[in-house]
């Protein structure tokens, strides 16, 4: 009876994301003729999240670069070591449509960086003079945090590690770089839990300026408004810093006052080292997990907002997953809250 039961169950099911799938192509295909234009037979019009669903993928980190996307993203392993996260290494996807993705494997590791030895946790990754840079933040030999730099002739990898971490305070700070080069050619590597700081990078990318040294960022509530993490405020991790219409943005993982998962929120500012001004919420809590990362950027005339969930079976705040959500931003620049979503649709 309960053999019979479960079967009509698992029946309803496919039949429920069948018409699911079903209805989201047909909706797009509307669209399409709308436009006087006809869908290609067998063409994939639509991808449903997670983006990656044969491995656990988190910290969604985002890079276009030509007329490709390419997405780095953190792996959580399936056997957990000592109940906590475990990540060993750092994997590469990339897109041309949003739709169609492609699996570049393992792009660089803790077997690559001799002076760590656990935690490879979010990264991000840049292009300047002709080399890729990828910053990971991971947990050193005989130490805390720190950051390390791996470098490539391709955005695929693979990456070869600077040889010693580029930021090392000698604590639990230094973690989730996000790494933005501005129109006069500056570069900046912002990063931190609890605390958000920065540093200037030199033109080569793996040095920053010791005279300015690392730079603590006030946090006030009118920066990051007011919230449960250590310093009172919501800013809790994950920064990504970039640049739209002459406005910076600080998008970041929150923690609100008497919550416990991870918010999405961001604060903008006119100069690339603040004051910052807090913006709002830009993705709630609720069907999350207990952390969130944000990756945004620009494509092809469309803009995404990268993040992870616990979606994939098995999922848990230790097995996470990638998905994408497109938005758009108001005329003033401020971005609305920002739904989690079936999917995003094709582009040319």
């Amino acid at each position: 009876m309960k053999l019979d039961l479960l079967k009509k169950v698992l029946t309803i099911s496919f039949m429920i994301i069948m018409f699911g799938s079903f209805a989201l192509s047909a909706i797009y295909t509307y669209k399409l003729r709308k436009e006087g234009k006809e869908p290609v037979e067998n063409e994939k019009l639509f991808h449903e999240n997670p983006i990656i669903k044969n491995i656990y993928t988190a910290d969604p980190a985002p890079f276009v670069y030509g007329d490709t996307l390419y997405l780095y993203t953190t792996h959580d392993e399936d056997e957990l070591v000592n109940d906590f996260y475990t990540m060993n290494d750092w994997r590469c996807f990339s897109t041309k449509d949003m739709v169609n993705w492609e699996d570049h494997g393992v792009i660089f590791s803790l077997d690559d960086i001799g002076w760590a030895d656990s935690r490879a946790w979010a990264p991000q990754a840049i292009e300047r003079n002709g080399k890729f840079y990828l910053y990971c933040p991971v947990h050193k030999r005989n130490g805390g945090m720190a950051i390390a730099v791996g470098i490539s002739d391709s955005p695929t990898g693979p990456f070869k590690d600077l040889g010693h971490p580029l930021v090392d305070e000698g604590d639990w700070n230094d973690i989730d770089p996000t790494v933005f080069i501005d129109d006069d050619g500056q570069a900046y590597l912002y990063f931190g839990n609890p605390e958000l700081r920065y540093v200037k990078l030199n033109e080569n990318m793996i040095t920053y300026d010791k005279e300015v040294g690392v730079v603590k960022i006030p946090m006030t509530e009118e920066a990051f408004a007011k919230g449960s993490h250590d310093t009172g405020t919501s800013y809790g991790e994950g920064p990504w810093f970039y640049k739209k219409n002459d406005l910076y943005y600080m998008v970041y993982a929150a923690f609100g006052v008497g919550r416990q998962n991870e918010h999405l929120a961001y604060s903008t500012s006119t100069s690339p080292t603040g004051p910052w001004k807090y913006g709002g919420v830009l993705m709630t809590e609720e069907g999350g997990v207990f952390t969130n990362h944000p990756g945004i950027c620009d494509f092809k005339g469309h803009s995404y907002l990268f993040y992870h969930t616990g979606d994939l079976p098995g999922g848990s705040l230790f097995h996470r997953s990638v998905c994408v959500a497109e938005f758009n931003y108001n005329e003033d620049g401020s971005i609305n809250p920002i739904p989690k979503c079936d999917g995003v649709e094709k582009i040319k």
